[in-house]
């Protein structure tokens, strides 16, 4: 992905602190209106996010992203189980919501981030989260994008990609 084909968008969302504030993705240029039509759904849904920032805010810095309850996209870095293979992060056609709410669970059974453990029961639904059949992934759907908590085998509840990937 060429960083011209690369674009940042300033979005309006709702907080958990229930106020709107502005964040940041970064997104591949052929998905910007994808993006922008589904964060206009979770607003108008008053789904809170507890930030969005562009992943440099955290020296690219995965772990450190998730473990701030980051909502972010574009980030140039690998597939954590599969090295060698870029991630669609890298090509801008991903977004990870509410980390803390939506932990990444691999095969493995580690919780990522760690804080996300106490959010791994999802039929305990509580603010932020997202769960099969809600309208965030009803969002999604809706211009194409898959949802990485419908894996087969791992679970990446915070994941939603243009590629199902």
């Amino acid at each position: 992905m060429a960083v011209e084909d690369l674009r940042l968008l300033t979005l309006t969302h709702w907080g958990f602190d229930g106020l709107v504030h502005t964040g940041q993705l970064v997104v591949a240029q052929d998905q910007v209106s994808n993006v922008v039509t589904v964060m206009r759904r979770l607003f108008d849904l008053r789904f809170p996010i507890d930030r969005m920032e562009p992943v440099d805010n955290y020296g690219g810095d995965d772990d450190r992203s998730m473990a701030a309850n980051n909502t972010s996209a574009f980030n140039c870095r690998e597939v954590e189980s599969s090295p060698g293979t870029w991630s669609e992060h890298a090509y801008g056609r991903a977004i990870d919501i509410n980390p803390v709410q939506n932990p990444y669970i691999p095969r493995s059974g580690e919780v990522q981030p760690p804080a996300g453990r106490a959010y791994t029961e999802r039929s305990d639904k509580r603010p932020g989260m997202v769960v099969a059949g809600d309208d965030v992934v009803a969002a999604f759907r809706s211009v194409g994008w898959e949802w990485g908590g419908n894996w087969a085998g791992s679970k990446d509840y915070q994941h939603f990609s243009s590629t199902g990937r």
